[in-house]
């Protein structure tokens, strides 16, 4: 269980901190058309990646399932999320995964799939990606050598009843196994709500994970945020349907 401390990106080897930068990004004035045309180019570059890749996955094509289990502690000052506010425990699926593919002795970049179960049959995905911690370098892509080497963030900010936040994984062990989960306003102190805890990998059979299709109780895309990732995801629809 944590204790809702703030999360130092200093501790994480090479995560980029900016502390001495004041930016505070404002993503109501990001522009739905420059957005939509990001996402039409995103939905290019991977349907080209499927055309070189001819495979159900064509970006992350290999990755380890596993077993998440995660304890929240809860906080004092809620935002809005029930599955952040309130403390209790879950348990879910995370896939690990390469994004690139190439081989293990080269760096790529690391994304962390989580999958969270909702009332009945119904879930909701997040998913991170290997980056920095600082008020700039947590929107910006990061390769590894492994995947306990460097924080995951979720890059684009979600939409709360309190205001925008980006979400956090930070590894605690080298092996990747242990995070702190943690929220940030997008120019903000990290503040960790939740321990998870990944069991050893099993074979990748793993679910396709949807974060537009999916998403948990309270928090949303912002509408320029949702033009972005759609386009990749209806290309990666497209790859898995074919």
């Amino acid at each position: 269980m944590v204790s809702g401390h703030r999360v130092d990106p200093r501790q994480i080897g090479g995560a980029g901190y900016l502390a001495s930068v004041d930016i505070k990004p404002k993503v109501e004035d990001v522009g739905r058309g420059a957005a939509a045309l990001t996402g039409k180019a995103l939905e290019g570059v991977f349907a080209a990646t499927a055309r070189l890749r001819p495979t159900r996955k064509p970006l992350h094509p290999r990755g380890e399932l596993h077993t998440a289990s995660i304890e929240t502690s809860g906080l004092s000052d809620g935002i809005g999320v029930p599955w952040i506010d309130e403390q209790g425990s879950s348990i879910g699926l995370a896939r690990v995964s390469r994004a690139i593919g190439i081989p293990n002795a080269f760096p790529d970049v690391y994304g962390l799939s989580l999958r969270l179960p909702l009332f009945g049959d119904a879930h909701a995905d997040i998913l991170f990606a290997t980056t920095g911690l600082g008020r700039l370098s947590r929107f910006v892509l990061f390769p590894a050598q492994h995947s306990g080497q460097r924080a995951y963030s979720t890059l684009l900010p979600y939409r709360t009843s309190t205001g925008p936040v980006v979400l956090a994984a930070v590894p605690v062990a080298r092996d990747g196994l242990t995070f702190d989960l943690a929220w940030a306003r997008p120019a903000g102190a990290w503040q960790s709500f939740a321990r998870m805890t990944l069991t050893e990998a099993s074979s990748d059979d793993s679910p396709s994970f949807d974060p537009v299709l999916n998403q948990v109780p309270g928090l949303a895309f912002y509408d320029w945020a949702a033009s972005m990732r759609e386009g990749a995801y209806r290309a990666a629809r497209r790859s898995r349907s074919g």
